[in-house]
């Protein structure tokens, strides 16, 4: 079954109890964010998730690579609930999307339900209710980002070509093609008792004498299978190019192949993914790279059964002209303007806010305006209430 994960982004981190020596259970607040908090024990877990995060990223070299980043770990944690609150201001919940995606797992998990979804949670040792609050947290953020940041950001037709230019030598390409296809896969044959001629019983005067000619036998049981593969074969055939039949009269090439493909790209409209000359075999290469964006091929034979060919893209080797790679031009220096934008936002929302840091760490995210609060008995009752939230959230008693 297929692992419940959240996408690895700095502003996750979910909420654990450490237990004391005497069993109690003790939190300690290492920062408080407005009327936020966070905990020490927030902060070990999310050392943990960067640690994991490494050794995926960069399996040869872990402890550089969480080297390199442990120091922005509170530094994310306090963006995360700088980003929340502004959500909160802005009444964005998350909730809608949440279940759009929750459901989106869901599918790809080929469960019926989204209690079959809360179960696998459970079976892999996975709070359930964490586990949404994770990605609704992410939902959020990425829609404070999306409103206050990115929508102010522009990327000028100038700067495009600028980029173009720049950049051409890093855009030369290989031939290549993307195709999907409709596979029509002939049915196996099933043969009866008595498909092979089975001879009917030795007649009273042969008596026991009587016996079957085994190579007879083996003959006839030959031809048959012969002549069921070849019916098979000839349904296949009739079919694939009834279906092609259909899109040549304005059928979808995708519905067709959602509906009637035998291959395991069904699902996805037939997607085969992007092929460069010399990984297709010869005959199929000969066709489809001849062709043009959008055209598909006859009914051709395979060793699977018949199928039809759509070329979905072709891309000519070479430097691709501006307006094929604009879209990811557009992209990359919409990404480029949008890291130290968000970092200026944050940076903002520190000098907005109240944030007091206890002693012994540090916020790489820091501003030179912040204004550190006076701790008073209130605030210290508050943070008290917070961390009582916090325990019975985590217990269930919420």
């Amino acid at each position: 079954m297929k692992k419940l994960c959240l996408l690895s982004i700095p502003l996750l981190c979910i909420s654990t109890l450490a237990p004391a020596q005497s069993g109690q259970v003790v939190e300690e607040i290492i920062t408080r964010v407005n009327n936020q908090i966070v905990t020490r024990s927030e902060f070990d877990h999310s050392k943990d998730q960067l640690k994991d995060e490494c050794k995926q990223q960069d399996a040869a070299n872990p402890d550089k690579c969480f080297e390199d980043k442990e120091k922005d770990v509170l530094r994310d944690l306090i963006d995360q609930q700088l980003l929340l609150e502004k959500g909160k201001d802005l009444s964005i919940n998350g909730d809608t999307d949440l279940i759009k995606r929750l459901d989106q797992m869901r599918k790809e998990m080929k469960l019926e339900s989204l209690e079959d979804l809360e179960k696998a949670a459970a079976s892999q040792g996975i709070s359930y209710e964490d586990f949404k609050q994770n990605m609704r947290n992410q939902i959020i953020t990425q829609k404070v980002i999306g409103e206050e940041v990115g929508g102010r950001l522009s990327v000028t037709k100038d700067e495009i070509q600028k980029f173009y230019d720049d950049h051409k030598s890093d855009m030369q390409q290989p031939e290549e093609i993307r195709l999907s296809e409709i596979l029509v896969a002939p049915a196996k044959p099933h043969l009866s008792d008595n498909a092979a001629g089975t001879p009917p019983s030795a007649t009273p005067e042969a008596g026991a004498a009587s016996a079957i000619d085994p190579a007879a036998q083996k003959a006839a049981e030959d031809a048959a299978r012969q002549a069921s593969e070849a019916a098979s074969l000839s349904a296949a055939e009739a079919k694939a190019n009834d279906l092609l039949d259909q899109i040549r009269k304005g059928a979808t090439f995708e519905d067709v192949a959602k509906k009637y493909s035998d291959g395991p790209s069904a699902a996805d409209g037939g997607a085969l993914g992007i092929f460069k000359r010399g990984q297709l075999a010869k005959e199929l290469e000969d066709k489809t790279f001849a062709m043009k964006a959008g055209e598909v091929t006859d009914v051709i034979r395979t060793k699977q059964g018949y199928v039809i060919l759509k070329v979905v893209e072709h891309q000519a080797a070479g430097i691709p002209p501006l307006k094929t790679v604009e879209p990811r031009i557009q992209d990359a220096l919409y990404y480029e303007k949008l890291q130290p934008a968000l970092r200026a936002y944050l940076t903002k929302l520190r000098e907005e806010a109240y944030i007091d840091i206890k002693p012994g760490f540090a916020d790489t995210g820091a501003s030179p305006n912040q204004t550190k609060p006076v701790e008073t008995a209130t605030a210290k009752e508050s943070d008290a209430k917070k961390l009582g939230k916090k325990k019975k959230k985590k217990l269930g008693v919420l």
